[in-house]
């Protein structure tokens, strides 16, 4: 068995851990028969008409989907979340008349200008959405390219260039999904792909959404190199914005607030809170259900589980009973590196886990009865270890994604300091090692506690180092603790759906 040592990142890994993924964005259409589901039939009560037949082909004609293909083969299983895990990429890709609202060329290559991963709770009552800065600095994974070979894993590489590997027009949503599970250890169960022109038809179907603008803003804010202030978008207050305009709110950047990416996507989880808002107090009426629909389909790409509009319809109405309070946006963990984002551990490392707990951000348990019954579980041998004052670094010398995460989740809730996750140079190990340097015995041994079987390996150096092998990825995970509240890093920043939209709107 391999057991090199690692005692710093840059000896023990070529980033940040990643699982092999990949994907290539097809863009194919699919049309599926007409099927009489149970959505089927409520949705004939809701619409009362008699061309259903007809506008079910009509929705299912509109539906773009990615293959799948490129989604990687050590995914994180499908038990390690409780809840639904959702992936939203707002996409500045500029073809099918896109650039007519973005700007830029039609032939540039795909972008994902935001993103965020929404977790909807097993209790279908809360739901909360996780925003990943674009310039966050993360692995990106092994991706699958055109001609269908994979790119080798990129290291210390900004988010959003995931869905550009490739440099296709249409993007690789895949590649995007595959890393949202490396970074989070959440299997991702859809992936939704939001176009410009898309967006802009959604807000004018809803009659626009209320937003707050909290200065004057010009056209040279949207368009820095205009070398002009331009006409006035926006005047300062609370303003009703929809099509273009709408566009042009959340695709602000520089003029308002510090002009970085951080503070965008303040404004973005609060337009979208505005948006569910705004169609729940409306409700919708069959006139206005159909035209949604319509709209809808036409703006997304998704992955072939939502490839239908009885698939789309049946997960939209599975979230009708979620309240407006009980819906939450949130930002990742982050810092500044420079100019660009780097995750902050172990505060990323307990959100992913609470998500995978079903733990709401103020610590209450939304998993329904599987919640319930396992708060009745027997507590884990483990349960007992303190690692309070302890450092420790986490690598995954495995090809399974996600181990680094779990593995820090729970030694972050045993009290130890986890100083950062990544992959291991090789990722061939078959038990876990715990490397530790001089006179770290003892600290070692309690570390040892939470990984049965692991190896004790003392080495040159300083630190505490855990290299994750296949037994650990093949072991159940331990029970999970009772629930307790999220790290005030992760909660004190979040918005509910029905707050007032001028409100937390600024990082400080």
């Amino acid at each position: 068995m391999p057991t090199s040592r690692q005692a710093t990142p840059s000896r023990h890994h070529p980033g940040t851990e990643p699982p092999s993924l990949g994907g290539r964005a097809t863009g194919r259409r699919e049309r599926h028969p007409l099927r009489m589901s149970l959505a089927v039939a409520l949705t004939i009560v809701v619409l009362g008409t008699a061309g259903l037949g007809w506008i079910y082909l009509k929705l299912n004609g509109n539906i773009d989907t990615f293959d799948a293909g490129g989604l990687s083969k050590n995914r994180p299983g499908a038990g390690s979340s409780k809840g639904e895990n959702v992936l939203v990429i707002g996409t500045d890709a500029r073809t099918g008349g896109n650039s007519a609202l973005g700007g830029g060329d039609s032939n540039d290559i795909g972008r994902s200008d935001t993103t965020f991963l929404l977790h909807i709770y097993a209790d279908h009552r809360h739901a909360v959405a996780v925003s990943i800065p674009r310039d966050t600095l993360v692995t990106i994974p092994p991706c699958r390219l055109p001609d269908g070979t994979w790119t080798k894993p990129q290291p210390n590489t900004m988010f959003n260039a995931a869905y550009s590997v490739g440099e296709t027009a249409k993007g690789n949503p895949a590649c995007t999904q595959n890393t949202v599970e490396s970074l989070t250890g959440l299997r991702v169960d859809h992936t939704v792909v939001v176009d410009f022109k898309g967006f802009a038809a959604l807000t004018d179907v809803v009659g626009g959404v209320e937003v707050c603008v909290p200065q004057d803003v010009y056209e040279g804010d949207l368009n820095p190199n205009r070398g002009t202030r331009g006409a006035l978008l926006f005047r300062k207050g609370v303003r009703n914005v929809s099509g273009q305009k709408a566009l042009d709110y959340v695709r602000i950047r520089h003029g308002i607030g510090d002009g970085s990416d951080i503070g965008r996507i303040k404004r973005q989880q609060a337009f979208v809170a505005a948006l569910i808002k705004k169609v729940k107090s409306d409700g919708l009426t069959p006139a206005d259900l159909l035209p949604l629909a319509d709209a809808a389909t036409k703006s997304l790409t998704v992955d072939p589980g939502l490839g239908s509009a009885n698939k789309l319809i049946s997960f939209a109405m599975a979230l009708k009973d979620i309240d407006l309070h009980n819906t939450k946006f949130l930002t990742i963990p982050w810092r500044y590196v420079g100019e660009r984002v780097a995750v902050v551990e172990p505060d990323a490392s307990e959100l992913w886990a609470g998500l995978r707990a079903d733990r709401t951000i103020d610590g209450k348990d939304a998993a329904g009865t599987k919640g319930k019954a396992r708060a009745s579980a027997s507590p884990s041998p483990s349960a007992d270890v303190s690692g309070a004052g302890i450092d420790v670094a986490v690598y995954n010398g495995t090809t399974t994604g996600g181990l680094a995460s779990r593995a820090a989740a729970s030694l972050t809730r045993h009290g130890f300091t986890v100083t950062g996750t990544a992959n291991a140079i090789s990722q061939d190990h078959v038990s876990t090692v715990i490397e530790y340097g001089t006179g770290l015995r003892s600290p070692a041994e309690t570390v040892a506690r939470l990984f049965p079987g692991a190896q004790l390996t003392p080495v040159t150096g300083t630190g505490i180092d855990v290299v994750l092998g296949r037994t650990y990825a093949t072991a159940a995970p331990s029970a999970s603790p009772a629930p307790t509240a999220l790290p005030s890093s992760v909660a004190a920043g979040a918005r509910s759906a029905d707050d007032d939209p001028c409100s937390n709107l600024s990082y400080g």
